[in-house]
């Protein structure tokens, strides 16, 4: 990989991960067409830059985490179900389902769903004061839709903000429950990745990663700012429209 290609995939990680989109099916299509030779280490690259994005939702929403005890054990009953099903599933996974059709099926799927629940927010109120006083049961199950993002194409952050609007949350809660669960989350994703990986790094490659940590923490910080006006004012819908074109995009390319 050279520096150009590291920060074209580091902004699309960064953009994406705690969009409704699909950072996944993103980078596979971009390393894809730019024809990175080092599928070894780009896998590597994408596991490991995933930790930039994770420090920029943890330092923006610090003051939620040092509110106090109650919203880590929420975020650890939501986060549970993920753990054991990642850690059962994990070889399963990634043997059969990283495959472009399992992707293109799962954005464009996942993109009817998320049309389907933007009309469904229309004047939804949520029943909760705020995301700290979500019951366990409600955490639990947003954490269970969540095992769903183990799916590639899915989008953890889809099935999250999915799994908040049908536990009686309005999209604002929904989508910020997302970003906070996104940190316990991604950062054993990440590191139980990094373990099974065998690698050794280069001084290039090291430089390389260094860069694309940065990057990553810039664009995530940026667009989870943007992203949060966006649903604001106009809900998700628009992310479905994305994601289905990109659904189809990705069965042009790869499914020929």
């Amino acid at each position: 990989m050279n520096f150009t290609e590291t920060i074209i995939i580091a902004i699309i990680e960064g953009v994406t991960e705690f969009l409704p989109i699909s950072s996944t099916g993103h980078m596979i299509l971009a390393s894809s067409l730019m024809n990175i030779d080092d599928q070894e280490f780009l896998k590597t690259f994408e596991i490991v830059i995933q930790l930039g994005a994770i420090l920029a939702i943890a330092l923006m929403y610090i003051k939620k985490f040092l509110k106090g005890i109650e919203i880590y054990l929420k975020l650890s009953i939501a986060f549970l179900p993920t753990a054991v099903t990642g850690f059962l599933a994990y070889k399963i996974i990634k043997s059969y389902l990283f495959t472009p059709l399992v992707v293109s099926i799962s954005l464009i799927v996942g993109g009817l769903l998320i049309i389907w629940v933007d009309k469904k927010l229309i004047n939804k109120k949520s029943e909760f004061e705020d995301i700290e006083k979500i019951p366990y049961k409600n955490a639990f199950f947003i954490g269970l839709i969540q095992c769903l993002s183990m799916v590639p194409g899915t989008s953890r952050a889809a099935a999250t903000i999915i799994g908040g609007v049908f536990n009686r949350l309005d999209k604002k809660q929904a989508t910020e429950f997302s970003f906070l669960l996104a940190v316990p989350t991604m950062f054993a994703a990440t590191g139980y990745d990094i373990m099974k990986t065998e690698v050794i790094f280069d001084i290039n490659q090291i430089q390389i990663l260094a860069v694309g940590l940065f990057v990553a923490f810039i664009s995530a910080w940026a667009a989870v700012k943007v992203f949060l006006k966006i649903v604001d004012i106009y809900g998700f819908k628009h992310f479905g429209y994305y994601r289905i074109i990109l659904g189809v995009l990705f069965l042009l390319v790869y499914c020929k």
